[in-house]
Order: C-alpha cells, then structure tokens, then sequence
C-alpha cells in the first residue's frame, strides 16, 4: 500500500520528497532522462502529469511545459508506456497527475486498468470532488490504485473532515489558493491549516504550490511527511538542464 510505503519510508529518511515531471517535456526521451536524474538524486516520490491543453490548477511554469508536450504529439498512450517504462526501471512510488477529461475520454475502467498495468500507485486529478467522482473513486480503487485528494487552506473544517472519509495513500494539501508556481509564505498560518489537516485525518500529509528551496523542505519537516516540488524544478531543468535538477533536488535535503 502507497500509505504503509510513505511511513515506512519517513521513518526512515524524515521528511520525503515528491518531484513533478510533465511526460514528453521537452521530449520522451529527455522527460525519461529527467526522472533518472531526479530518481539519482534521492527523490522518494514522483507524480507524472499527463499533459492537458487545459490544466487549471498549474501555473504559467507547468501550463508551458503542457502545451509543449501537446504541441510536440505527445498522447496519452505515450504516457502509459512512459509509465510502465519508468516504473520498470526506478524503485519508487509513481502516480499519475491529470484532469479529468483525460480519465472520462479513455474511460474510467480502461485508464485504471491501464495505470496498474503500467505500474502507477496512485492519481491525482484535481477537478474531481468527491461528491461527482463516485466512478472515478471506485474504479481506482477496484484497481488497486489510490484515489489522492486534495486538502485546501480555504476548506471549512466540516468541508476538511468530509473529504478525509474518502482519503487513501495520502492527502496533498495545496499551501494557499490559487495556481502551482507562486510564491508562498511558510508562517504560522500554514501551520495552523496544517493542523486542521491532522486533526480530521491519520494519512500521511503531502504539501506543494510553492515548495522550491531547502528552507522550504526544513520549515515542512515535522510537519508533514511530503515535500512536493514542481515549477522550480521545471525552472531549473529550462535554464540549466537535466543535471542542474538533480543537483536541485540534492540540495533539498
């Protein structure tokens, strides 16, 4: 289970890191190139977006990286067998991040059967409450796969606890509103939304959108047990290149 996997592993590392590669960014082959680097250096685990022309919850930094990936030819059955590459070849947790779109064209049962076949431990799909995903929520997990959902600052404390009855694997909790990529501020008031996130569930906890220097990591340690890192390394991997990530992610710990 993707749960026991990240409690086992935080027992034994502290705080563990997540990395965001957008699949066919710049290309299949260098994407491929990028989670070898990433994986090298220490990352614990990784979400795959598969690119939509539309990702509404992804800043500028992610959205390019999209339409790039789209422009290129990149399709969903690229990602599959992307998916089943990597996960072949890295020993850490791999999940699938998207939008819903993609889900429903392939059909719910097929991309879930799809997904496990390739090895994905769990998705992420942001546009997908609860409350209209009953299908999509019992075909992953007729799969076997974890459902993850998304905890946000702006939730009520009822609007938190029910979202927690329908928590798996772990919860990614988003560290202010808006779009991935901006900037954040890690104070006291992302501690008390934190603690509102323990207080209605027992899951591990992830945190992104902002995430992207080591004082970032060392103020989440202890508090959660996911680091999740995204447009800064995207940033990185666009000025500088594939080894200038993973010297990014090493500096991290």
């Amino acid at each position: 289970m993707l749960e026991d996997h990240i409690r086992q592993k935080a027992k034994e590392r502290g705080i563990l890191l997540m990395a965001h590669v957008v699949v066919g960014y710049p290309d299949l082959e260098e994407s491929f190139e990028l989670v070898k680097a990433i994986v090298s250096a220490g990352v614990d685990v990784m979400e795959l977006q598969i690119p939509f022309s539309e990702p509404i919850a992804d800043g500028p930094v992610i959205l390019k990286a999209n339409q790039s990936a789209l422009a290129a030819g990149v399709k969903v059955e690229d990602c599959f067998k992307f998916a089943n590459r990597v996960t072949e070849a890295f020993d850490i947790p791999f999940l699938f991040m998207t939008y819903y779109n993609i889900v429903f064209k392939r059909g719910e049962e097929r991309f879930f059967a799809e997904a496990k076949a390739a090895g994905i431990r769990g998705t992420i799909v942001p546009d997908v409450p609860p409350e209209e995903g009953e299908s999509y929520y019992a075909a992953a997990l007729a799969h076997g796969i974890d459902p993850i959902f998304i905890l946000s600052p702006t939730s009520t404390q009822d609007r938190l606890a029910y979202l927690a009855g329908f928590g798996h694997g772990f919860f990614y909790c988003v560290a202010r509103k808006g779009i991935t990529g901006a900037k954040t501020t890690f104070s006291a008031e992302l501690d008390e939304f934190l603690s509102r996130c323990r207080n209605v569930t027992q899951l591990p906890l992830a945190l992104g959108f902002g995430v992207g220097r080591k004082e970032d990591v060392d103020f989440l340690n202890g508090k959660v047990e996911i680091a999740v890192v995204g447009s800064q390394a995207l940033r990185i991997l666009n000025t500088d290149g594939v080894e200038a990530v993973g010297n990014f992610f090493r500096g991290l710990r």
